[in-house]
């Protein structure tokens, strides 16, 4: 074998590892935007959403009819963490887990909120993924 075969075989190592790196750090980091939609007939105040990630995000408040502006996220998934006002009462969702669930992928997302009516009344939130 000639001399520079080390050589020649620790620099195509050291490209592989680094081509390898550079694809894991390229899948951690997400850009997932995700706004909220009111289609309910209440106005929603106090909104605080988790969409499966370490961050608890503040939304505001989302009149009946309305949107909010997109917030950005590293890590989300279909469904989250969702608690709200609407009429003075508190509602939330409330998962127990994302297993077997894959995280978002890049993109702009709706997560569409709603409360549904039973007895004359409102008995829980309910949460639906719209993709952009």
């Amino acid at each position: 074998m000639p001399k520079n075969w080390n050589r020649k075989k620790l620099i195509i190592f050291l490209l592989i590892i680094g081509i390898l790196l550079n694809c894991t750090k390229n899948n951690e980091i997400s850009d997932v935007n995700i706004r909220l939609s009111n289609i309910s007939d209440l106005n929603f105040e106090n909104i605080i959403v988790n969409p499966g990630s370490s961050e608890r995000v503040n939304y505001g408040n989302i009149d009946s009819g309305m949107f909010s502006d997109y917030k950005n996220f590293e890590k989300a998934y279909g469904y989250g963490f969702v608690e709200l006002t609407a009429n003075g009462e508190k509602y939330s969702i409330v998962p127990i887990d994302y297993v077997g669930e894959s995280p978002l992928r890049d993109g702009d997302y709706t997560y569409q909120l709603d409360l549904v009516k039973r007895d004359g009344g409102y008995s829980e939130l309910t949460i639906n993924l719209i993709q952009e």
